[in-house]
């Protein structure tokens, strides 16, 4: 099984033929997917509430798509709104925070703001992080005890700076997609690391499954010589199982 924790629905503002929930579940299907969790790509570039009500209709249309909650951490009235309407109904699972799109760093009072939030909810979010702001997301799971954070593309190019935060902090959890990850990005990481932090992602739609998948695989992480290739495995979906909470087998 493979759950993806790292995916979008809805056209992009430069690549509108792949909209359709169809579009998701052919790529899946494509690359072997089980599951995606996914934001709307209307609710992290535009309007967080429309996104997000958009999503909930075509959830309803999948059982192999989940959803994130987008939140704009500078409408947390809204946010809070969207969060009690749709946490809980079985099919969004967690939040999505995107600090680039949204103007608000992870350092920013409204971030932090949106983040105690999270935490108070129990509520798992993606948080999109680059280069050393890894390190800012590793600290706030710090100073929130209840908060479960995913750093999205585990820093990208500062991805050592996401084997620091990790290590930091084990409710903080890596996932690697990447449209230019360097060779070795993800073996390293995956060394340095408890394998309970790990979680797949490929950032679909906007990019190809295969990215991530190939780094994967690239990584070594299925050695014959792991005889129960519980890493593997917990990588692939059972982290994720257990993050989110799904009804998997």
């Amino acid at each position: 099984m493979i759950i993806d924790v790292h995916g979008h629905w809805g056209p992009w503002f430069f690549t509108m033929e792949i909209g359709s929930v169809a579009a998701n579940l052919a790529a899946m299907d494509r690359y072997g997917i089980d599951l995606a969790i996914v934001s709307a790509t209307e609710a992290v570039c535009y309007d967080a509430p429309a996104g997000n009500r958009a999503l909930a209709a075509a959830l309803s249309t999948s059982e192999r798509l989940y959803g994130y909650v987008t939140v704009n951490p500078r409408q947390l009235d809204a946010a809070s709104r969207d969060l009690a309407r749709y946490l809980g109904d079985g099919r969004f699972v967690g939040a999505k925070l995107h600090t680039d799109y949204t103007e608000s760093p992870i350092s920013s009072p409204q971030t932090q703001d949106a983040l105690t939030m999270l935490a108070e909810l129990d509520c798992p979010v993606l948080v999109h992080t680059w280069g050393h702001t890894v390190l800012d997301l590793a600290q706030s799971c710090v100073d929130r005890p209840r908060l479960r954070a995913i750093a999205g593309h585990m820093g990208a190019d500062g991805y050592r700076y996401a084997i620091e935060a990790a290590q930091a902090c084990d409710r903080l959890y890596l996932e690697p997609s990447w449209s230019q990850a360097p060779a070795g990005r993800l073996r390293e990481v995956i060394s340095s690391v408890d394998d309970r932090q790990l979680l797949f992602g490929t950032d679909s739609t906007l990019i190809d499954p295969a990215s991530a998948l190939g780094a994967v695989l690239a990584s070594g992480v299925a050695d014959p010589a792991d005889p129960a290739g519980l890493t593997a495995e917990r990588l692939a979906w059972r982290n994720a199982a257990s993050l989110f909470r799904l009804p998997v087998a």
